[in-house]
């Protein structure tokens, strides 16, 4: 875990490159966080994360009623028929909520994916993007993050996907994100303990 000197620096630098952010102290904070900033209704499409999952965050959004779930929609469809109508959903919906793989005290972000479906809406797709991140994932500098998506996160996710899909997993594109030029967009709610991986 990175001690408070390191956090508090790493907040600022987000700030600086136009990222907000609210640190909270536990994951139940962080539940109680980011839903006093969806709005009820809202369009919200939440990707895979463990650290929603392991939070309650994605089942609440799916099964509460509260807000119009792309992910819901989903089920409904048939993605062989329905597949371009359903891409076009996911890539920018009016919220999308999930977390990241690394955080540089310099402010930068890095995301990793097998497939990409979460990138779009992360990049400019969704109106508003809220990610959720455990302060463990903070690291020196883009060079370090890298090393920590390649060890520690995609040994982890192909673990979980052997379990979940029947498939491993694989580091086949990564966005990194070094400013968000709309105010207000991106909002990191940084827990203050281990949260996903």
């Amino acid at each position: 875990m990175a001690n408070q000197g390191i956090i508090n620096r790493t907040i600022a630098a987000l700030k600086t490159n136009g990222i907000e952010v609210k640190f909270v102290e536990n994951g139940e904070m962080a539940k109680k966080e980011v839903f006093s900033l969806i709005p009820e209704k809202a369009e919200i499409m939440n990707v895979t994360s463990t650290t929603l999952a392991t939070l309650g965050i994605s089942e609440e959004i799916v099964e509460s009623g509260r807000y119009n779930s792309v992910r819901k929609r989903f089920k409904t469809m048939d993605r062989s028929t329905q597949g371009l109508e359903m891409q076009k959903m996911g890539a920018a919906p009016e919220w999308v909520i999930g977390s990241v793989h690394a955080v540089t005290e310099d402010g930068h972000v890095l995301i990793a994916s097998q497939g990409g479906s979460q990138l779009p809406a992360y990049v400019y797709g969704a109106s508003h993007v809220l990610w959720v991140v455990g302060a463990q994932k903070i690291v020196k500098n883009v060079s370090e993050g890298m090393k920590r998506i390649y060890e520690y996160c995609l040994p982890l996710e192909n673990e979980r996907a052997k379990k979940v899909y029947g498939t491993g997993s694989a580091v086949n594109k990564i966005l990194i994100i070094d400013k968000e030029v709309k105010q207000g967009r991106i909002v990191m709610v940084l827990v203050n303990e281990v949260l996903g991986f």
